[in-house]
């Protein structure tokens, strides 16, 4: 993946071009290489154009927009296949099995558990004798291999679902049949060395590993699509992931951000007017993302349009992402201005009351909430500017506080009907200093035993 728009030649030929910054893309370089030494030219200019996705990256950063970046940050290699190759491969998970779907090849077998299965236009079905189900607290991966004349490619699935119930009358969200409370942590995914990339992949399971040591059994992934390893690690180790959309369009401090703060948070979005080209990159953009990561079984719910930000016909985005994938959860408008369709009620609440939506039919999550604020000023990228929304003196009184809200509000929501809860963050970002982490991940404000009996008592409360 290549921020933002991309051009690569060999020998000086333009073999492919690529213009989302967050997606990765490949080529077939048969016809333009040759015998001997070749010259590979990738050529990227990062010029912010709010047309294609491009999430909190701000020329002039601060408060809660970021450095932004440019040039390539995810993986490159070069990979020799056969003509008739495996392209990639496709999993629908159920309670049994898995659909397997593979791209490519029409036939050939799928080695499992010992046994080989054969696949048939490109299709197969594989069920394990013993089904174990992947949740947080257990997360099993199934191994399988696709073999198709000289091509072999190793994958693998999770069994589980995802659906909405009733429990007393109370729609709630459902892992593997059951009534489940994800208990998430906004995560934006910058890092202070590399900014869209850590210094290595492990800091990746180091992220995940904290949160979960602390309770949390979700991450939001906010405006950022990260390479695969991290959604790997997330299906190996067990978190859940809340995918958001990148979006595009102009940002409008206005009506954007006064008027939800103000309290106005219905609006239509049918004649909001963001300019052919920019809608149909965002819808673009959506497809390939879901196309990419659909196989990974951490991914639960995606996010489509965040507090406003590029929104346009929100009814119609749910149909088109409904119709590229029926297995997840969707929140269509995480915050506000929300439309008729979407699976969740989706809230922001980081001033006044946390309170439900009364009568509400559908399953209600809190979105972002929290953003408490304790700056280690020797482990702070910018010691002189501070973002957050609530400032406290030392990490005692920032720790009791949250576990206050927790214990006080999140709990007795979640009895009341709230299904998720997202608190605002991870890890602090440049000027934000609002997460569990510190920016360079030395020093988490939070030991284990203070927060991590939360996710017991809001499991309790659901069930």
């Amino acid at each position: 993946a290549v921020s933002r728009s991309c051009r690569v030649y060999i020998n000086g030929k333009e073999t492919c071009r690529h213009e989302n910054a967050y997606l990765p893309f490949s080529a077939d370089v048969t016809d333009a290489i040759k015998d001997g030494e070749n010259e590979l030219t990738v050529e990227a200019v990062n010029d912010l154009s709010p047309r294609y996705p491009y999430g909190k990256q701000r020329i002039k950063r601060g408060g809660m927009w970021y450095t932004p970046v440019s040039g390539i940050w995810q993986t490159v290699w070069l990979e020799p296949v056969p003509e008739r190759h495996i392209a990639d491969v496709r999993v629908t998970p159920d309670l049994r099995g898995a659909d397997i779907v593979i791209d490519g090849v029409a036939s050939g077998t799928v080695v499992f558990e010992g046994k080989e299965y054969r696949i048939e236009n490109g299709r197969t079905r594989l069920e394990p004798d013993s089904p174990i189900l992947w949740s947080p607290e257990t997360p099993h991966l199934y191994d399988f291999t696709v073999k198709s004349g000289e091509d072999e490619a190793a994958s693998y699935f999770a069994l589980r679902t995802l659906s909405v119930g009733k429990v007393g009358g109370v729609p709630r969200l459902c892992l593997n049949g059951r009534p489940y409370f994800f208990h998430g942590l906004l995560d934006q995914g910058y890092y202070i060395d590399g900014i869209y990339t850590p210094a290595s992949p492990e800091l990746y399971e180091k992220d995940i590993k904290t949160a979960k040591s602390l309770g949390f059994n979700m991450l939001r992934k906010h405006i950022k699509i990260e390479p695969e390893r991290f959604y790997y690690e997330c299906d190996r180790l067990g978190i859940v992931v809340f995918q958001d959309m990148v979006n595009n369009g102009k940002y409008r401090f206005l009506h954007d951000t006064i008027l939800p703060t103000l309290g106005i948070r219905k609006l239509s979005d049918k004649k909001l007017n963001r300019g052919e080209e920019t809608r149909t990159e965002f819808l673009s953009s959506m497809e390939s993302t879901v196309k990419h990561l659909y196989s990974h079984p951490c991914i639960c719910c995606w996010t489509i349009f965040n507090e406003g930000w590029g929104q346009f016909d929100a009814d119609a985005a749910y149909e088109k992402l409904r119709a590229l994938d029926g297995s997840r959860f969707i929140d269509s408008t995480s915050g506000w201005f929300h439309q008729n369709k979407s699976d969740v009620e989706s809230l922001h609440i980081y001033f006044g009351k946390l309170k439900l939506t009364k009568g509400g039919e559908k399953p209600q999550i809190l979105s972002e909430f929290g953003g408490y604020v304790y700056k280690d000023l020797s482990h702070s990228f910018n010691t002189k500017k501070t973002y957050g929304y609530r400032i406290y003196g030392s990490r005692g009184e920032m720790v009791a506080a949250l576990r206050k809200t927790y214990t006080e509000k999140i709990v007795p929501l979640a009895a009341e009907g709230l299904c998720a809860s997202v608190y605002t963050q991870l890890s602090d970002v440049e000027d934000e200093t609002n997460g569990v982490m510190t920016y360079d991940r030395e020093i988490c404000k939070i030991l284990p035993d203070e927060l991590s009996d939360v996710a017991r008592m809001l499991q309790d409360a659901v069930t």
